[in-house]
């Protein structure tokens, strides 16, 4: 299974899913509980990769990716993700791999943080094309 993170600088979970351009990709494929987690891959979008923007017109660098992990995201983003067959869950985790280790183990995450601009989101999202 593969576990997309996105992160604004390279060592915490972000919020604003839809608009992030750095991704952390972990493939967890054989991976349990108390198993080190593998590196994972980092994968910088272009500007027209953008999930926000993205029209699933091409292959995508997230593509396969079973599970999204983030700090917030809007309706649109969820409803697009699950379009593309991948979940999304959010979290007040700020760490990526203490959020990935809590899911391996069966553990709850913290609820999610406050971010204004997920409200902001959800008004533009009544509009959205997702």
């Amino acid at each position: 299974m593969k576990i997309a993170i996105p992160t604004g600088d390279w060592a915490s979970v972000a919020g604003h899913a839809g608009k992030a351009r750095r991704w952390f990709i972990y493939d967890l494929a054989g991976v349990t509980a108390g198993d080190a987690l593998p590196a994972p891959a980092r994968v910088e979008l272009g500007k027209e990769e953008v999930l926000h923007h993205f029209t699933d017109d091409r292959p995508h660098p997230l593509d396969g990716v079973a599970l999204v992990v983030a700090g917030s995201a809007g309706d649109g983003f969820l409803r697009h993700m699950k379009t593309r067959g991948t979940d999304v869950l959010l979290t007040g985790e700020s760490d990526p791999a203490t959020a990935l280790a809590k899911i391996l183990a069966g553990e709850a995450l913290p609820d999610q943080r406050f971010d204004v601009t997920t409200t902001l989101c959800k008004v533009r999202d009544l509009f959205s094309r997702h």
